[in-house]
């Protein structure tokens, strides 16, 4: 290998390192739509998605939570928040008819779903036996 093939090697090796590192993951929900609910399904092995809208009181005291989960399972389980008032295809999809809904999915697929403003610790118990 002549000299500009490592050095092409090093930075390739450089930027995945980059790419792969724990400061990529997100310690807050990602904000989901329609158009990229699937790529962030498919992205996480264990994903926990917040279907949400801006009237609903019960979904405003849930969002906290969701926040607070978010920094204390980083890098274990990433975490999304769909407004279902704008994103209709994906809610429907999923049968939302109740919100706040969580559907907790692993690899792409919707193995779990909790429905209401459930505690926090209740969460955790359902995540847990996943990780």
């Amino acid at each position: 290998m002549d000299e500009l093939e490592l050095i092409r090697l090093r930075k390739m090796r450089d930027l995945m390192d980059k790419v792969n590192s724990p400061e990529n993951v997100s310690d807050s929900p990602t904000t989901l739509s329609d158009a990229t609910f699937d790529d962030f399904a498919k992205k996480n092995p264990l994903a926990v998605v917040d279907c949400w809208a801006e009237w609903c009181g019960p979904c405003r005291m849930i969002g906290p939570v969701i926040e607070q989960l978010a920094k204390e399972f980083v890098g274990k389980v990433a975490f999304g928040k769909l407004n279902v008032d704008q994103n209709p295809t994906t809610a429907a999809r999923f049968r939302i008819m109740s919100i706040p809904t969580l559907l907790i999915m692993k690899n792409g697929t919707v193995i779990d779903t909790i429905v209401g403003a459930v505690p926090k610790d209740y969460i955790v118990s359902r995540l847990q036996p996943l990780l």
